[in-house]
């Protein structure tokens, strides 16, 4: 896969982009970059690290870049899970009336989807 148009650091063989940590070696198609979802993902990171040909000292500052700029994703609390049980914190409901709008193309040219108008 090509590098992400975001570069936030670059070293010898690894970049810190949008997309996560990849390896600059365009020859390898993205098979050792690591997405921002999976960077704290620490046996990943650890098979990534033990591949034969990785710089490993680029790859560290790469993950602490990486790490430092997409900072891990707070795992949902049990406290503020508890008072959702609760009913102190209200989770949004669906209205029964009101049916929640869903637009679905798939598999359809456009020009044979009915075409439709807002009334007034």
């Amino acid at each position: 896969m090509a590098l992400h148009r975001d570069i936030f650091w670059i070293g010898r063989q690894w970049a810190v982009t949008g997309a996560g940590i990849q390896a600059i070696d365009q020859r390898l198609r993205g098979v050792l970059d690591i997405e921002i979802a999976r960077l704290w993902d620490d046996d990943l990171v650890q098979s990534r690290r033990s591949k034969p040909g990785v710089n490993t000292a680029d790859f560290d500052k790469a993950l602490t870049v990486a790490r430092e700029r997409f900072p891990q994703a707070p795992d949902s609390d049990p406290f503020v899970a508890q008072l959702k049980e609760l009913g102190v914190i209200e989770t949004p409901v669906e209205s029964p009336v009101v049916p929640a709008m869903r637009l679905r193309a798939e598999g359809r040219l456009a020009r044979f989807l009915p075409q439709w108008r807002i009334r007034r």
